[in-house]
């Protein structure tokens, strides 16, 4: 897709007049390494990817706002001099609804007009299509008022605040920030409690990052999620009733204290998790800075089969679509990413292996789930931006 391809599609939507059109792309995103640690004080490791949704746009002379979706039938309209409340009717219309709200609120400036999108993120893939909808009514808005402005690290926090409080998913910032944040060919070192955050270049040369869907609906997330916080916060109380300076998270912890306080074994393995994961992402960072692509994929592997093993949130589906990709010459890692039981893996590929790779992975994981995966290759893209 692109800017001509987009004013187009908002033509042949919302007809041919002489207003000027404005397009602009918010990007789906993913987590490279550093998995279930946010809540636990650690880094995250993400990165926007190239694809996205869409918008083109025109301002009206009114003060309403008219969205449609090429994705999906009907039309989602906001009356600006009304109250702007959640509607279950309205379905993905909540999300750009919401930010408006969010950003009236504080005193912007939101003017009427007719938006056409399109996504072509993968759907329930799990790559943040919901953070890519509230980024990217956040950016149209605020760059319709200056463009000179704009402040990511702001849109982050108030899309966040937008989908906890007006949409009601208690979600971490990651996702927003990564698609507000993004640079091209670059992953994000990211604190989400402190929000500081600095860019690795991530040159993959020969490789490609390839995205598997297991294509099986997350059934455990919820429930296993809320149980490892609770475990992870009983290992942090252990450690700090036997520790004389005390931690602030799971995180500051080391190895040695968790041999050395903890005695249930489960606790322990969750724990072991949480360190060596949060290493893991330190490390990255110091790979990528050194271009040593090889020992980043190393690293990827090493998150799954701690997250297989310690952190047991993975399940056949995820674990069968990355032992199968490890079987494949020219994969130099694969891992699960997001909150696991379902949702997507990523590998890095060698560029001449990737459909026999596809190909290879398929057929096996088909015979072992009855299920047909899906693979999506992307590169490390910009953050939301105008074409």
């Amino acid at each position: 897709m692109n800017k001509e391809k987009m004013i187009e599609l908002f033509k042949s939507e919302y007809g041919v007049d002489n207003r000027e059109i404005k397009t602009f792309l918010s990007p789906g995103r993913v987590n490279l390494i550093g998995e279930h640690i946010d809540y636990n004080g650690g880094f995250v490791f993400p990165g926007a990817l190239t694809v996205g949704i869409y918008a083109a746009l025109s301002l009206r002379n009114d003060n309403k706002i008219r969205m449609r979706s090429k994705n999906v039938a009907g039309e989602v309209i906001v009356n600006l001099d009304e109250e702007l409340v959640y509607k279950k009717e309205d379905d993905w219309g909540n999300y750009p609804k919401g930010v408006i709200k969010a950003l009236k609120d504080l005193g912007h400036e939101v003017p009427g007009m007719d938006i056409v999108l399109y996504s072509n993120i993968p759907d329930g893939a799990g790559l943040s299509s919901s953070a890519a909808l509230e980024v990217l009514m956040a950016y149209i808005i605020l760059y319709l008022e200056n463009p000179e402005q704009i402040d990511r690290v702001e849109i982050s926090k108030i899309c966040q605040k937008v989908e906890n409080e007006f949409v009601g998913v208690n979600c971490g910032i990651m996702d927003q920030f990564a698609v507000a944040v993004g640079k091209k060919d670059h992953a994000i070192l990211l604190d989400c409690a402190s929000l500081y955050y600095e860019y690795a270049p991530l040159n993959l040369g020969e490789y490609s990052l390839v995205i598997m869907s297991t294509n099986k609906r997350r059934e455990l997330a919820d429930s296993k999620y809320n149980e490892r916080r609770a475990e992870c916060e009983k290992a942090l109380e252990i450690i700090n009733e036997n520790k004389n300076e005390k931690l602030d998270n799971l995180c500051q912890a080391t190895i040695e204290d968790i041999e050395s306080f903890i005695t249930d074994e489960t606790l322990k393995r969750r724990a072991k998790h949480v360190v060596t994961e949060n290493e893991r992402v330190k490390n990255s960072m110091e790979m990528l800075k050194n271009n040593d692509i090889l020992g980043f994929g190393k690293l990827l592997t090493a998150s799954h089969m701690s997250l297989e093993n310690d952190y047991e949130v993975t399940g056949i589906h995820l674990d069968t679509l990355v032992h199968e990709a490890l079987k494949i010459e020219g994969c130099i890692g694969a891992r699960m990413t997001g909150a696991g039981f379902g949702g997507c893996a990523i590998a890095l590929v060698n560029n001449n292996k990737v459909e026999e790779f596809k190909e290879k992975v398929s057929v096996a994981y088909q015979k072992v789930t009855g299920i047909t995966p899906s693979f999506y290759t992307s590169n490390i893209g910009e953050g939301t931006h105008v074409l």
